[in-house]
């Protein structure tokens, strides 16, 4: 199976959520620390250079694999790689069971105030530190996300593409 986590930038809720899937970051009754976050692959790296480009992430302890994808406010973009995916299914007998899931309504606008200062102005001493306060707000919010996301995938559902726009998380 392919975990696909995707949003606006691919770089802040997006890494969190393959962090959490691969367990590089665990779930427990407290918030995030500063140092965790940041500390997150790829978490406030990528640049516009990025956008579009799937990112490996890892395995995760069934041996599926995690990547994410920065999509901007192009949400054609997942229905275009669902239909490429659909395409090499159909020709070439590809059929692994890939899930498509949105990140984009666990981002609480703190942290979108801080990503636009930080990737978008280059202003990490006002960005970073929003970045990571909208973070440890959001932080629950993405853990059950992706605990929802993974059961999706595990369930016996007959798709072999699934998309996931997870509203019940928008804030």
């Amino acid at each position: 199976m392919i975990y696909i986590y995707n949003d606006y930038g691919g770089t802040h809720t997006t890494s969190l959520a393959a962090a959490y899937h691969l367990k590089q970051i665990s779930q427990s009754e407290r918030k995030l620390t500063k140092e965790e976050i940041l500390n997150v692959n790829y978490f406030n790296k990528l640049t516009k250079d990025d956008f579009g480009k799937i990112i490996f992430h890892g395995v995760d302890e069934n041996g599926d694999s995690v990547y994410t994808v920065g999509r901007k406010s192009a949400k054609f973009v997942v229905q275009a790689l669902k239909d490429l995916c659909q395409l090499l299914q159909n020709k070439h007998h590809f059929h692994e069971k890939i899930v498509f899931s949105n990140t984009s309504p666990t981002v609480p606008f703190v942290m979108s105030i801080g990503g636009f200062f930080s990737r978008g102005l280059k202003i990490d001493f006002i960005g970073v530190p929003l970045l990571v306060l909208g973070a440890k707000q959001c932080c629950d919010n993405i853990y059950r996300l992706v605990e929802n996301t993974k059961q999706v995938g595990r369930s016996s559902n007959e798709a072999q593409i699934i998309i996931l726009e997870n509203e019940v998380y928008k804030k």
